[in-house]
């Protein structure tokens, strides 16, 4: 099994994932370098445009000094490796390396290929009519230290102000008067680049080796133990031991497969032993296998019930959440703005928190889908209970209800999950002023017993048919026309049986119904530690 699935898969994925970061790693160098030097290319074309520009006043009046002075100090920046003037034969009249003056440019210098290449010469009609000569302006060679050094000409124009100066006329027919050549070193934008190579190469092994550790580990856990088991269970299995189970956890593909490993295996059992049994009383066989079915038959209706839930709460949790966020987001942020009226930063700071609290809800009806253990802390009771009935109270369900609270004054905290056991007196209260539309009275009454709280929430309204009592906290069940979704009550009773308590009902048709909760004053936790 190592060899021929878990190696395999581990193997190929880590080759896709080492060929793509590869890939990326030397495409993203490679148009980092591109751009680097397209920029450099440039700066240097600008900065011979500069140097021409504010060298054109001192060439007119013949104050060449002052010119060179001025570009000497240009090339004096870092990362320039020389300027230099020639004429078109190549004379060079001026360079910052002063050896170089009056000496001819060695047009076979790999400086100089750029330069002197008659493929590259062409001659264009310029927007003035005048013909000009352009060349290829860039060109990369290596200097006596071994760097790396771009060089871009810049032809200086026999402009009309030159051609009429009164210090030394030009003929207005020479075109072009000398080439300005420009080098700067590309070292140091060489040896970041190599730093970022560097960075990469160590990024990308670091995250291989993350990415490849990672693979393997979820692929023994996800892929390669689950199969195992199933293998070592399977064998037991054609070996005749029926006991063998696997009791996944899992609720993906290989969950399912092992849950059916065991239902296969359960039936296998379950038929053996019938088998071994047959010569029993039939009428007892027959009671029994009755009561199995019957057993099974409910089973089945509680969990296609629980799968509608299951399935109604992944709607709700993706149609209702994101949009939740958004509440919650923009009225954290408006109540956190300092010129926020304080009437209205308290009314922000409701939305706020009901909004939390639609989100709890929504939650709540993801753990109940899947039996959650509930967060509890120590909270107070009668706290929980007002907060749900200011809630409801506000609607216009709820103004023509009498709200009467007969509270124990000295009810102890108790550990509960605030925020479900909110929703749970949010559903009661609800369906208590649904169930009486022209008024009534909904009294809340809190007793404290040796071990338990005893809260009943009753109301003086329709009241529920004998019937109906026992489908009551069914999911999906519901006495209204067409309001309600009937989760609430099952829901409620979830949670309550969660906190290790219970939730029974009485009601008398025409008179009200009446809740009855019982929750523990101290959790199991707590209980088995003292």
């Amino acid at each position: 099994m190592k060899t021929k699935l878990t190696t395999k898969f581990s193997l190929v994925t880590g080759l896709v994932i080492l060929i793509t970061m590869v890939t990326f790693s030397l495409y993203n160098i490679n148009m980092l370098e591109r751009i680097w030097l397209q920029d450099t290319l440039r700066e240097v074309d600008t900065l011979g445009e500069t140097i021409i520009n504010i060298t054109h006043y001192q060439m007119l009046e013949d104050h060449r000094q002052q010119a060179y002075k001025m570009i000497n100090e240009i090339a004096g920046q870092e990362g320039i490796e020389k300027v230099r003037l020639f004429n078109k034969a190549g004379l060079i009249t001026f360079s910052t390396q002063d050896r170089e003056v009056g000496s001819t440019v060695n047009r076979g210098a790999e400086a100089c290929n750029g330069c002197h290449c008659d493929a590259e010469i062409s001659q264009v009609q310029a927007e003035d009519g005048v013909h000009v000569e352009l060349v290829n302006r860039s060109r990369f060679f290596e200097n006596e230290q071994g760097d790396r050094v771009l060089g871009v000409t810049r032809e200086i124009v026999n402009l009309p102000s030159c051609s009429t100066a009164a210090c030394h006329v030009h003929a207005a027919e020479q075109q072009v008067l000398g080439i300005l050549d420009v080098q700067v070193s590309l070292s140091s934008m060489q040896a970041t680049l190599l730093n970022y190579e560097k960075s990469v190469v160590a990024f990308t092994i670091f995250l291989l080796c993350v990415l490849g550790l990672s693979l393997s580990l979820l692929t023994q856990k996800l892929v390669r133990q689950p199969v195992e088991d199933m293998l070592e269970h399977t064998g037991r299995l054609s070996r005749g031991d029926l006991s063998a189970r696997i009791r996944s956890r899992r609720s993906d593909e290989l969950g399912k497969l092992s849950n059916s490993f065991d239902a296969m295996a359960e039936n296998l059992e379950e038929a053996q032993r019938q088998l071994k049994n047959w010569g029993q009383t039939l009428e007892t066989k027959v009671v029994q296998r009755t009561a199995e079915l019957e057993k099974t038959q409910t089973q089945l209706l509680q969990s296609a019930k629980l799968a509608s839930l299951g399935e109604l709460v992944a709607g709700i949790a993706h149609e209702i959440n994101n949009p939740l966020s958004g509440i919650l987001l923009f009225s954290s942020l408006a109540a956190n703005h300092k010129n926020v009226d304080p009437d209205l930063k308290e009314n922000l700071e409701t939305i706020k928190r009901e909004t939390q609290r639609c989100s709890q809800i929504v939650q709540g009806l993801l753990e109940f889908s899947r039996s959650s253990i509930p967060e509890k802390t120590s909270c107070s009771l009668h706290q929980v209970i007002d907060e749900s009935i200011n809630l409801i109270s506000q609607q216009p369900i709820a103004q023509n209800v009498d709200f009467v609270r007969n509270y124990h004054p000295e009810l102890p905290a108790l550990p509960l999950d605030r925020g479900q056991i909110r929703q749970v007196f949010m559903n009661l209260v609800m369906n208590a002023c649904q169930a009486m539309p022209s008024g009534g009275t909904l009294t809340i009454q809190s007793v404290l017993e040796e071990h338990d709280v005893l809260v009943e929430v009753g109301d003086t309204g329709f009241g529920i048919e004998e019937e109906q009592l026992k489908q009551i906290f069914d999911p999906f069940f519901t006495t209204k026309e067409r309001d309600g979704t009937g989760l609430g009550l099952s829901i409620s009773y979830g949670i309550i049986e969660n906190h290790g308590g219970s939730i029974k009902v009485r009601s008398v048709l025409g008179e009200g119904t009446t809740f009855s909760i019982r929750l523990p004053l101290k959790s199991q936790l707590d209980e088995r530690e003292s």
